[in-house]
């Protein structure tokens, strides 16, 4: 009798590991070949379901990317200068 496989999900990742090791540009280059492939309809099911899992971490992480840099945007026009931006979240 043979032990249970377990799985490691290091497709996935989390959100502080995307951050620390993925650019904006990165991030999304990696979504659209992520999306390319499924669109493809050639993966099998279960390969569909960590390419959707990574999707939707590296979609979050775009979003929230983009949503910083707006912050930062509006700042810097009511300043009249770029002023860092923090997260509640730090």
């Amino acid at each position: 009798m043979s032990a249970p496989k377990t799985k490691t999900n290091t497709a996935t990742g989390n959100k502080g590991e995307l951050e620390s090791m993925l650019s904006f540009e990165q991030a999304f280059g990696e979504l659209e070949s992520i999306v390319a492939q499924m669109e493809s309809g050639q993966m099998q099911l279960e390969a569909s379901l960590e390419a959707y899992k990574r999707g939707n971490l590296l979609l979050t992480f775009c979003q929230q990317s983009l949503a910083d840099v707006e912050q930062q945007v509006k700042i810097l026009n009511e300043r009249q200068q770029l002023v860092p931006f923090t997260t509640n979240n730090d």
